[in-house]
């Protein structure tokens, strides 16, 4: 168990002096991502709107209280007002001042399912929201691979820049020797030292670029990115469908679409509800009663109520329509995008293949470079050729290790591209 977990300790030791590996920073930069938060936000969001939809079966209540002054009021026919004077009743007749204040209850019974297809609608316009907030985030991975594989690239040139360093310091050392046995010139070794100063200059640039890539790195993965870790190369990826967020943006958007087109339905359907009103004022219902006396009392009316609005007729037609044309328009982005992320996979895996032929290509042309350099060394000790020659012959070599390392990292570069080309 302890040799278990010491090999544990030493493995995770080793990768972390290898440097963070690309998936490492696409899921530092996903959850780093100040976009990221909007997940929680359109889910809480989301589940109000369909709160609030739901307190539609909840009774609905509203208080009122008004005054009012009439231009006239019912009365009394003449006839039966002389009549009932002359009884000796007292028939004051209604006021034209009027008061009440009152309450109102109504509670649904059948909506025709409106409430029901509303929340499906809020969630759906929650799903497409999500899926644009996750199409964003998806683009995060293109500009890490960039960073990552710049800093990949300018730390492959700084490794030759340290080998240039080496070989140019070995060769001013044989020059040194040589001046001071008399078989080299001075301005020979000056010559190879001054191009050793130049190279060194050349990796103060690199260091300041890769201090700011790692910089811009960091920042964006939320996380201290010291050096980059190259990735495996995999085989040539073949033409594949397409698993990229934007599909489910399309299909989230169809949905929305589906679900509109249900609430036109729903819009023609009878609604049933009971309601109660009741109120304190003057005059009340018993009209004959308030016209004896004037008093304020209590009234109420309960019953049932049946709604069926035809208007969504006039408009059905039109906005049946519209949503069609939508859901044609949700369907052509969708070719649109899988028309060109085709052309995308193509041109991408063009690039793979041309680089691996390169590549086949690259190690014989360093080898010869190599022997070329070699022996130019052998004839600068003799006397054959000058160090300008020599010189020659190691920035062609350089030239030639920088072309190799460009070749590989741009392969990698264009396979992680359709790795992000494909979702796959």
């Amino acid at each position: 168990m302890k040799r278990r977990k010491f090999i544990f300790i030493f493995c995770s030791i080793c990768l972390t002096a290898q440097g963070q590996t690309l998936e490492e920073c696409w899921q530092a930069a996903e959850k780093n991502y100040p976009l990221i938060r909007q997940y929680g936000l359109i889910e809480k969001t989301t589940e109000l709107t369909v709160a609030n939809i739901q307190k539609g079966w909840l009774p609905q209540i509203s208080a009122q209280a008004q005054a009012t002054y009439q231009s006239d009021v019912t009365a009394w026919p003449d006839e039966m007002k002389t009549m009932m004077t002359g009884m000796g009743i007292d028939v004051k007749g209604l006021k034209k001042d009027q008061y009440r204040i009152g309450i109102d209850v109504q509670q649904t019974v059948f909506d025709g399912f409106a409430i029901k297809n509303q929340k499906r609608i809020a969630r759906e316009q929650g799903n497409v929201q999500s899926a644009q907030t996750e199409v964003s985030l998806y683009a995060v991975r293109r500009r890490v691979n960039e960073l990552y594989f710049s800093l990949l690239m300018l730390e492959e040139q700084m490794q030759l820049n340290r080998d240039l360093q080496e070989l140019l310091a070995g060769n001013e050392r044989k020059l040194q020797a040589m001046v001071k046995g008399g078989t080299a010139a001075e301005s020979d070794w000056q010559n190879v030292k001054a191009e050793r100063l130049n190279v060194v200059q050349q990796a103060t640039s690199l260091e300041s670029q890769k201090r700011m890539l790692t910089a811009m790195l960091s920042t964006f993965c939320g996380m201290e990115v010291t050096t980059a870790q190259k990735p495996a190369c995999t085989a040539i990826p073949s033409q594949s469908t397409t698993q990229r967020p934007e599909m489910r943006l399309f299909d989230a958007q169809l949905r929305l679409s589906e679900a509109q087109e249900k609430g036109l339905n729903t819009a023609l359907m009878p609604k049933i509800g009971v309601f109660a009103q009741g109120y304190y004022g003057y005059p009340g219902l018993n009209k004959f009663e308030d016209m004896m006396r004037h008093r304020w009392s209590l009234n109420g009316v309960i019953g049932a109520r049946l709604t069926w609005n035809i208007g969504a007729l006039y408009t059905r037609k039109n906005d049946k329509a519209k949503l069609h044309l939508q859901r044609e328009m949700t369907e052509s982005n969708r070719e649109v995008f899988l028309f060109n992320n085709r052309l995308e996979q193509i041109q991408q895996q063009e690039e793979i293949a041309r680089y691996r032929k390169l590549m086949a290509e690259d190690e014989e042309i360093i080898s010869l470079r190599s022997a070329v350099r070699k022996a130019a060394e052998s004839k600068l000790a003799h006397g054959i050729i000058d160090v300008n020659d020599l010189l020659r012959e190691i920035n062609q070599e350089n030239a030639a290790r920088v072309q190799q390392s460009m070749h590989e990292i741009e392969m990698l570069k264009n396979i992680y591209d359709n790795k992000f080309t494909t979702n796959n």
